[in-house]
This record gives C-alpha cells, structure tokens and sequence, in this order.
C-alpha cells in the first residue's frame, strides 16, 4: 500500500523533491498509461493544497478528449483554438493563469475554479496530453508550483507505455 508523506515544513522546491521521489515509488511497477494517469491525478490532489480539478485531456488531431481526473464533472473536448487547455497544445507550453476570469476565451467547466496550470505532455517530440490543474484561490501557482510540477509530469510521462492509442 502507498502512503503519501508530506512535509509542510520544507521549503517548496524540496517538497517538490520529495513528491517527486514520491510519484517515482508510486508508479514504479506500472507502465498502463490510464492506470498510472489516474493514480498520477489522485496523487496531486492529495498531495497539494488548494485544488478543485486535477487531470488529462489527451491530444486527438486538433482537439482535447477527457482522461482520468479527479474533480466534478468536466469538459468532454477542447479546440485547440479555445481555453487555457487549448492554448497549452497549441502552444506547446505551460500556461499559468493567476485570475482564469481574465482570458477571454477561459472554458468554465467548474464556476468555482479561479487559478489554472497547465502542462503539455510531449513525448518523443509530439503532444499527447495535456495534464490541467485548476484551483480556488487566485494565484494560486507560482513559478515554484510550475517547476514542481513540470517535473512531475515528466516522471509520469516517462512512467507509461505510450506506443498504443487510447
């Protein structure tokens, strides 16, 4: 059985250390990319503080389809051209949203989330996911937070088998 320790007393990158040790040990023996995107969402929301989704939209042609998450009932597909997600896979870089009522073309599919994160997943050079993390509280993530979890979603990538389409 795997138990989540948690250090309020290190300072932020080490607790990003230490969760990343962590994730390793979590995922170790798993290579199914479903089995270990669960597990990789779960993982977040109990390990950090002040979230209200967390979770995948995996890449198909020009659009986001829905993956394992853990949060209320979300978006089933994004454009590429829409939402913070969107801008994430077309892009291909980490969007970090301090007031997510302040984009434009924000998708609300929680009315309660006010800070995003989101990290495209690339593999071997293409996008395969997006991992979208929302939060409550305004400015919620800072740099800290992004490279944490950055990191993060590179141990998950390189923990799953991705030559097989979902």
């Amino acid at each position: 059985m795997f138990t989540l320790t948690n250090d309020a007393n290190l300072p932020k990158h080490e607790l990003y250390k230490q969760l990343n040790q962590q994730l390793s040990a979590l995922l170790q023996d798993e290579r199914d990319l479903i089995c270990n995107a669960a597990q990789f969402s779960a993982f977040i929301m109990q390990a950090l503080p002040d979230l209200n989704w967390a979770g995948f939209y995996f890449a198909r042609g020009e659009e986001l389809v829905l993956g394992p998450y853990v949060g209320k009932v979300a978006c089933t597909r994004i454009p590429f051209t829409r939402g913070v997600c969107g801008a994430a896979a077309r892009t291909l870089t980490t969007q970090r949203v301090d007031d997510v009522h302040a984009v434009p073309d924000h998708i609300a599919c929680d009315a309660a989330s006010n800070a995003e994160l989101v990290i495209p997943v690339i593999v071997e050079g293409q996008l395969k996911a997006v991992f979208d993390i929302d939060s409550p509280k305004v400015d919620r993530f800072d740099s800290t937070d992004q490279a944490g979890i950055e990191q993060l979603v590179r141990t998950f990538a390189d923990a799953c088998e991705w030559q097989w389409s979902i």
